[in-house]
Parts: structure tokens; C-alpha cells; sequence
């Protein structure tokens, strides 16, 4: 059985589909009453898997009238991507950025699940035993290496 999280984020992630804007404005009480939960879950749900580097970005107003509004963030068409993924690797890149750049492309359909799983592993920090910031530097390079591989 899948846990709460796992099913408030494939309900969201539904929403946000189905909407023409690519954006949703969630009451965070009555998502936690439609699932029977505390609204710190739904919290929980939002700040780890709807963070920027999965390409998503959240706007939250708390208080009586307060919402929760996430946007998918869309990349760039084919053309311009090589530049967008320069600029977002740049010479370092940390393990979460790594991660949530390869899951954002994953989700776009730009690589597919075995490639993404096969860079999460090249790049893991079990991998990359150097010390920082060599480990952040070699990351960042076979990160464009191989993006430009896959998506030339």
C-alpha cells in the first residue's frame, strides 16, 4: 500500500495536469480534510517534492484566507535547452540539484527512467568519493557530459 504523501502528491500532481495553466490554488485544510490528515502532511508533501529543482514553484500565504499555489515550471523547447542546462550546472553541482535537475528532465520526457536512474547513481556521493568541492566539480561535468550525449 502507498503512503499518504505518495497519494497527496499523485493527486496534486493530477491537478496540476489537468489545469490549462500549469498552475493550482490549494486550501491546505481542505486538502488535509479530503485526505484525513493533519495539514502539516500536506506541508511535509509540498516542500519536499514540489521544490524548485524538481520544477515546480510554490507561493504560500498563511492565515484564515491563506492558500498554497504551485506552478510547473516548464523548460525550455530542444533549442534552447544545452544553454539552460550550462547555466543551471554550472561548475558545481551539489548532490539535491543533481537530482532534481535529472528528475525535472525525467518528468518532461527527456530522459527515460533507466537513463535517469543510471545518472542518479553516476553522480551519488557514494560514487563520487573525493572530498568537497572536487565532488561537486566532477558531478557538474558528468552532468553536462552526459546530458549532451543523451540529448544530442
Amino acid at each position: 500500500m502507498r503512503n499518504i504523501s505518495d497519494i497527496i502528491e499523485k493527486y496534486l500532481k493530477s491537478i496540476l495536469h489537468e489545469s490549462p495553466e500549469g498552475t493550482i490554488e490549494i486550501q491546505r485544510n481542505d486538502l488535509a480534510d479530503q485526505f484525513s490528515c493533519v495539514p502539516s502532511q500536506i506541508n511535509y508533501v509540498i516542500s519536499t517534492r514540489f521544490t524548485l529543482e524538481k520544477g515546480y514553484l510554490v507561493e504560500s500565504k498563511r492565515g484564515g484566507g491563506g492558500y498554497v499555489r504551485i506552478r510547473r515550471i516548464e523548460l525550455p523547447g530542444p533549442t534552447t535547452l544545452h544553454t539552460h542546462l550550462h547555466e543551471t550546472i554550472g561548475d558545481e553541482m551539489g548532490q539535491s540539484a543533481a537530482e532534481g535537475l535529472i528528475y525535472q528532465l525525467h518528468e518532461a520526457g527527456f530522459l527515460s527512467s533507466r537513463e535517469a536512474a543510471l545518472m542518479r547513481s553516476a553522480v551519488s556521493r557514494d560514487v563520487l568519493l573525493v572530498k568537497l568541492p572536487y565532488r561537486d566539480q566532477i558531478r557538474a561535468r558528468m552532468m553536462k557530459a552526459m546530458l549532451i550525449s543523451l540529448l544530442s
